[in-house]
């Protein structure tokens, strides 16, 4: 899954070094935003925004501010780069909930595995429902997002557990959760037959369904 990584500076000079220093990574894919153009970067919902302050003509406070605010990016990893290391600074930015400040000179390596460990982390939280092993609401929300945005060709299928309020309210919480334990490994084992099937029967994808 490619990794869209957006590096808001107005000069350009960032993403050279970011593209080199993951030039081995294929599946990260870099993008140079200038400030004026981040209400349209934040409408792609990037896997990760970092803002090279040092070039950037707007003050940091108020655009990660802004980032934080936007509703589809409350939990897009968020780093700054910059030269300004005094304490109160770094402070300021950090109670915008910004996972990172590194300040300058970079150390290559460590801003590489910063940006991998940070993304793997969000990856997993923003796919994965502890309780079902699905994707959450965030993620799915995203996702119908970005393929909107992107034309791309999709189907949703919506399934809801018909009474299950006065399930949980006769048999208790713990029992509804097994309940819905269930049903996502019946969803699971679904996709998983008809992908199998899908692969053994190409010629009868057709005629595939999906039983409830």
């Amino acid at each position: 899954m490619i990794q869209d990584v957006y590096i808001i500076d107005d000069d350009d000079a960032s993403i050279v070094i970011f593209r080199e220093l993951f030039r081995n990574d294929p599946e990260y894919k870099f993008t140079s935003v200038k400030t004026e153009e981040i209400d349209i970067a934040l409408k792609n919902i990037p896997s990760l925004i970092v803002i090279n302050e040092d070039a950037i003509d707007r003050n940091v406070v108020d655009l990660c501010r802004k980032i934080r605010k936007d509703e589809d990016n409350q939990i897009t990893p968020v780093i700054v780069v910059s030269s300004k290391g005094e304490r109160e600074h770094r402070l300021s930015i950090m109670q915008e909930s910004i996972e990172y400040f590194i300040k300058k000179p970079v150390d290559e390596q460590y801003l590489y595995y910063t940006v991998k460990n940070l993304n793997r982390l969000l990856s997993t939280n923003r796919r994965i429902s502890p309780l079902t092993g699905l994707p959450g609401n965030v993620q799915i929300h995203a996702e119908l997002k970005k393929r909107i945005s992107k034309k791309q060709g999709f189907c949703v299928l919506y399934l809801d557990l018909d009474n299950f309020k006065a399930y949980n309210d006769v048999y208790g919480f713990l029992k509804g959760d097994q309940i819905i334990e269930f049903t996502a490994g019946t969803i699971i084992n679904c996709i998983h037959e008809s992908r199998v099937r899908r692969y053994l029967y190409p010629d009868t994808l057709g005629e595939m369904t999906l039983s409830p």
